[in-house]
């Protein structure tokens, strides 16, 4: 009777196993399934975001190409009215600059 009782205890002690081994096989392939939904979620995630930030980059490429050219045309006029300022300026002095120099080398000093 006691073999019988041991016998049975070693047959508990053997479910007992292949309960627990099942449970942690369940459990492991339950974090599998958990990690690869995340990871299938962040790629998402990742996917959606890239996308946000091509779109936004594009748009502000557009804006500022659109706006190059408007740069470009302020930029040529202000440097016209510049170039135009010192022709200007330079027409208006040239006479007395002249003058001052024929003055210099025309003038004996003692």
């Amino acid at each position: 009777m006691e073999t019988n009782m041991r016998q049975g205890g070693v047959q508990q002690l053997l479910f007992a196993e292949q309960e627990a081994q099942q449970i942690v096989s369940a459990a492991k392939s339950g974090k599998m399934g958990r990690l690869r939904q995340a990871k299938e979620d962040a790629d998402k995630e990742v996917t959606e975001y890239r996308g946000q930030m091509e779109r936004e980059f594009q748009k502000k490429l557009a804006e500022s190409s659109g706006d190059s050219g408007a740069n470009v045309k302020r930029l040529e006029q202000e440097t016209e009215a510049k170039i135009n300022h010192l022709k200007t300026e330079a027409g208006r002095t040239n006479k007395n600059v002249a003058h001052m120099l024929l003055k210099q080398v025309t003038t004996v000093k003692n």
